[in-house]
């Protein structure tokens, strides 16, 4: 059953954020990820929302969506993220059946 990472991101440095796709994309694909969508929000629906972009990766499963934050090149990416956004990310997976 697939899984996704949901990320909610308010960029603040372009140019950092240039260098976290240089590493987060390769990661995404060497993990068997696909990026679904990383768009800029367009419109609010229902409720309240505080970020410019909406991301959508998914995975084979939760464990590969895990294993891919957790892995060494991921990681290595966070502290370039933390310059480059404001970001939650999220691991949601399909129910069963």
């Amino acid at each position: 059953m697939s899984a996704y990472v949901i990320a909610q991101a308010t960029i603040k440095d372009p140019e950092k954020l240039k260098e976290y796709g240089a590493i987060a994309g390769p990661s995404i694909k060497a993990a068997g990820g696909e990026l679904v969508s990383a768009g800029h929000v367009k419109e609010v629906l229902a409720g309240s929302y505080d970020h410019q972009r909406a991301i959508v990766i998914r995975f084979a499963d939760a464990q590969a969506a895990r294993d891919w934050y957790n892995s060494d090149t991921y990681q290595s990416a966070i502290p370039i993220r933390e310059q480059a956004m404001d970001a939650v990310f999220i691991l949601s997976e399909d129910p069963p059946g």
